[in-house]
């Protein structure tokens, strides 16, 4: 038996853990003010680069809190 595949089209963003979207227009935070199309439930780690901005309000490393 395989593992599942992640039920994003274009996989996991590697900048992130657990799974974010790897939307190429924008992932926002579910229940937040961002405008999607992609949403994700947190906390996220930051892991690498904050491309989609998801810990942009204290820059502490954990998104979506």
């Amino acid at each position: 038996m395989s593992n599942p595949e992640p039920r994003a089209s274009g996989g996991c963003n590697p900048n992130y853990d657990p799974c974010v979207p790897n939307d190429p227009k924008d992932v926002d935070c579910e229940g937040g003010s961002g405008n999607g199309p992609s949403y994700v439930s947190g906390p996220v780690r930051v892991t690498g680069e904050d491309v989609y901005g998801l810990d942009g309000s204290d820059n502490d490393g954990v998104g979506c809190e």
